[in-house]
């Protein structure tokens, strides 16, 4: 006879948005049976948002290579072995160009990279008139330029962004194996200053990088324990690049992948949690599942900021067979 568990008291009170998760919770929401784990998403899930929506953005490299960081994961680092060759930055008339078009694809929010430890102010000057000719289109805007100051944010604020993105990448704890040129605190500062601007964070992480479960626990508590929840929270998975010290890693099992998607939309309910960097090398199924594990955003486009992503037509024809519909900016939670 199959051993009966009594899974009622792992419901944490109809998903209370939670500040002060610990580390020994998250990880019991790891070990749940699968069927459970999804279970507990959906529901999160179904609370904030409606789950047939897809809420699609498009990202674009405004700036690559020549990083002087030494992100192990990056070939837009100039201390790897093999690197992108760097570039200048783009004119504000072509992005606009390009987020016109993002626009006509269904793109409702339009995201710029810039391969920067932190930018200088000349270049924030042309960021910012950037973000205020997007805005013009009626597209969201999201930026993701390495370290800011206060003064910074400032000015990203006032040119009306609407996210900062500045990940994670991974726990605490493993953080010195992928990254030495900034630390862990740095990254929490950073998000500090947009948070305190009145800037949406958006603030995930890679899975893949040698990390094990515990640092899977610990970057999730790290997220969900933040003063507020970051409003968007990418989940990367490695794309392993040649001539990169992580161009050798093991790839992250798929279901520990999908485990992770449920529980960052356990601990952080309200969030948009977006599938983003890895899309090409998932299957069909693995993105239906993390689908049915709480993902509500991807990037449409052929390409990230330097890798490849699916072709859009994929992505359509998986959204038909599942039912699934390209969201406007004001889909919400169903009340």
């Amino acid at each position: 006879m199959p051993l009966k568990r009594d899974f009622s008291t792992t419901i944490f009170n109809n998903f209370p948005i939670r500040h002060d998760w610990t580390k020994e919770e998250i990880a019991s929401l790891f070990q749940l049976p699968l069927p459970e784990l999804i279970y507990q998403a959906q529901t999160a899930h179904r609370l904030n948002f409606d789950p047939t929506q897809i809420q699609v953005s498009t990202l674009l490299s405004i700036k690559s290579g020549g990083c002087p960081e030494d992100c192990a994961y990056c070939p837009q680092s100039a201390k790897h072995e093999e690197k992108i060759k760097a570039d200048r930055l783009m004119s504000v008339e072509k992005v606009l160009e390009k987020a016109r078009a993002a626009k006509a694809e269904g793109a409702t929010r339009f995201c710029m990279g810039a391969a920067w430890r932190s930018p200088k102010d000349h270049d924030l000057e042309t960021v910012c008139a950037m973000i205020e000719g997007i805005k013009n289109l009626g597209l969201e805007t999201c930026v993701t330029l390495g370290m800011l100051n206060l003064e910074q944010t400032e000015k990203l604020k006032n040119a009306g962004l609407d996210y900062y993105n500045h990940n994670l990448d991974t726990s605490e704890e493993h953080y010195e194996k992928i990254i030495s040129t900034r630390t862990y605190q740095d990254r929490l500062d950073t998000l500090a200053f947009v948070r305190d601007a009145g800037i949406k964070v958006c603030c995930g992480g890679i899975l893949g990088m040698n990390e094990d479960e515990a640092d899977r626990v610990s970057m999730i508590a790290t997220l969900a324990n933040l003063p507020r929840h970051p409003e968007s929270v990418p989940i990367n998975m490695l794309i392993r690049v040649k001539g990169t010290p992580l161009g050798n890693a093991d790839p992250i099992d798929p279901i520990d992948f999908i485990r992770t998607i449920a529980v960052a939309r356990i601990t952080m309910p309200e969030s948009y949690v977006r599938l983003a960097a890895g899309r090409t090398e998932m299957s069909n199924e693995m993105q239906t599942l993390c689908y049915l594990a709480g993902v509500n955003s991807i990037f449409l486009g052929e390409r990230l900021l330097t890798c490849p992503n699916p072709e859009k037509s994929s992505d359509l024809t998986l959204f038909n067979k599942l039912g699934l519909q390209i969201a406007n900016q004001q889909n919400r939670a169903i009340t």
